[in-house]
């Protein structure tokens, strides 16, 4: 028998945050997928983070598209806000809610065949224009609901289940997210926890278009030997640049460090973002510097996780199309109404 609900029932010793929320509050229905799926980590992530921002999930708005990747919302937050958009079109859904609702959190979550083929156009707009929202892809190189076929993002050289070799070039959707102006750019590792919480913590808290590749194993059509994005096959090849914590506004922190190991970056809101860099010359904030460093370990056959790239100084669409401070869905026809006057200037200045 399959249990689709969880039971109500909460411990009395549960923990809670300072919004008054258990861990369990953050989670949603029991998951469908695959025993073992990297994707359900990814989920946990997703709510431990949240939980520990003391974010109320009523606040959240979450959206997704199409594939296995697309089904995990359900799974999270289920006291939250969430549209399960058609195929590759979740940015721009999540773009007009964005506009109409500024007061939300925005959370994307999509998959390598929702954004890296028919969606590759909606990622790439997303990014260009700074939509404030922290956009997950949950990617495993393969088709999983349609049995195994290449994605767009599996690499070249790569062997699928039945043995065949892929020919075709990848797409590296963090490299395009760099080069399109993503303000947050990180990529992360299903099965390391300790990494993928604060990745999700910062694009979250981020203050404008932030991208988080999650290299996530199928375990179903693409965790075997020849597969570069299996368990074993990142676990060994993977190159950490950076340990990362997030440290709220006001929170004391206590630290004792050589001087030029900590980088503070400071949000929009407040918060901070603390890297302790493993690498003495890697340079977060550079943005032409992480895309070289990427690509050169690449050749090398290494996989780069952490936090690639942020601005501390990013806006985001409202900003650039100057909206108004009050959320669009709560203003009345007063406000939205210049008046005849008004817009019979327009009409003029346009003859």
């Amino acid at each position: 028998m399959t249990y689709l609900a969880k039971p109500r029932l909460r411990h009395p010793t549960l923990l809670t945050n300072k919004v008054g929320y258990t861990r369990r509050d953050y989670e949603g229905k029991i998951s469908t997928l695959c025993a073992g799926c990297g994707h359900d980590s990814i989920s946990a992530a997703i709510i431990e983070a949240c939980w520990e921002l003391d974010i109320e999930p009523h606040r959240v708005a979450k959206l997704s598209g199409i594939g296995c990747s697309s089904k995990t919302p359900d799974y999270f937050l289920g006291a939250s806000h969430g549209f399960n958009t058609v195929h590759g079109r979740m940015p721009s859904v999540l773009t007009g809610a964005n506009l109409a609702n500024r007061d939300l959190l925005y959370l994307g979550v999509s998959g390598d065949g929702d954004s890296a083929s028919i969606g590759l156009g909606q990622f790439a707009h997303a990014m260009r224009r700074g939509v404030r929202m922290a956009y997950i892809v949950e990617n495993n190189g393969v088709y999983g609901l349609t049995k195994g076929q290449f994605s767009a993002t599996a690499d070249e050289g790569s062997k699928s289940k039945k043995g065949l070799v892929n020919t075709d070039s990848p797409v590296d959707l963090v490299a395009m997210a760099l080069q399109l102006g993503a303000s947050y750019v990180g990529r992360g590792f299903s099965g390391n926890k300790a990494q993928l919480v604060p990745l999700i913590k910062g694009a979250i808290s981020h203050g404008g278009a932030a991208f988080i590749d999650v290299i996530s194993p199928c375990v179903a059509f693409n965790n075997h030997p020849g597969s570069t994005k299996s368990y074993d096959y990142v676990r060994e090849h993977n190159e950490a640049v950076s340990r990362i914590d997030f440290i709220r506004e006001r929170e004391e922190i206590t630290v004792d460090m050589a001087a030029g190991e900590v980088m503070d970056v400071r949000q929009h809101d407040g918060t901070l973002l603390r890297l302790r860099s493993l690498h003495p010359g890697y340079n977060p904030g550079d943005r032409h510097a992480a895309m070289a460093y990427m690509q050169r370990h690449q050749e090398m056959g290494e996989v780069v996780t952490g936090l690639l790239y942020v601005d501390p100084l990013a806006t985001d669409l409202h900003t650039a199309l100057n909206t108004s401070e009050r959320p669009l869905n709560t203003l009345g026809p007063a406000e939205l109404c210049p008046g005849a006057q008004a817009l019979d200037r327009l009409n003029h200045a346009l003859r």
